[in-house]
């Protein structure tokens, strides 16, 4: 039976999504970056060097779609292709200095943004919010997986 609580609860997670997103995609667009172009960074500074067909793996995107965000990245200066060093018809997408330097700045970034949601909190009551969480990104991982855009489940 979902009650009153259940919905308020809903409202407070919808808002963070909104508030976070309001405030990434603020921050992102200082540095001339969108959230689809940040999201490869960091499969990049996961990964290292690495194929655009990879990327586009990693991304769950066409390899079309990983060519116009490395296109843009690279005009930008945040990424450049190399020759692969065993593939001659492949090329790698490697950091420049800025890109590096970017991506260094957003992982301080990260901590600060730790610190200011959590850094006060008990080490009990986080505990029990991330254990929440999980619940719920586990719930919503295994309906996505099932969710048919075109109509019905699968």
């Amino acid at each position: 039976m979902v009650t009153d609580k259940h919905y308020a609860a809903l409202d407070q997670v919808l808002e963070l999504a909104v508030l976070i997103n309001d405030d990434m995609t603020r921050s992102l667009a200082q540095d001339g970056l969108t959230v689809s172009r940040t999201h490869l960074l960091w499969e990049l500074r996961r990964r290292g060097p690495v194929t655009q067909r990879d990327l586009a793996d990693a991304l769950k995107v066409s390899a079309r779609t990983v060519t116009g965000l490395v296109d843009g990245l690279e005009a930008t200066g945040f990424v450049s292709r190399q020759p692969h060093p065993t593939d001659r018809r492949a090329t790698l997408v490697t950091f420049t200095e800025r890109g590096v330097r970017t991506v260094e700045e957003m992982e301080r970034g990260q901590q600060e943004f730790a610190r200011l949601l959590f850094g006060e909190m008990t080490q009990e009551r986080l505990d029990c919010f991330s254990g929440a969480l999980d619940e719920i990104l586990t719930r919503l991982r295994a309906a996505s997986q099932t969710y048919d855009p075109r109509g019905g489940d699968q």
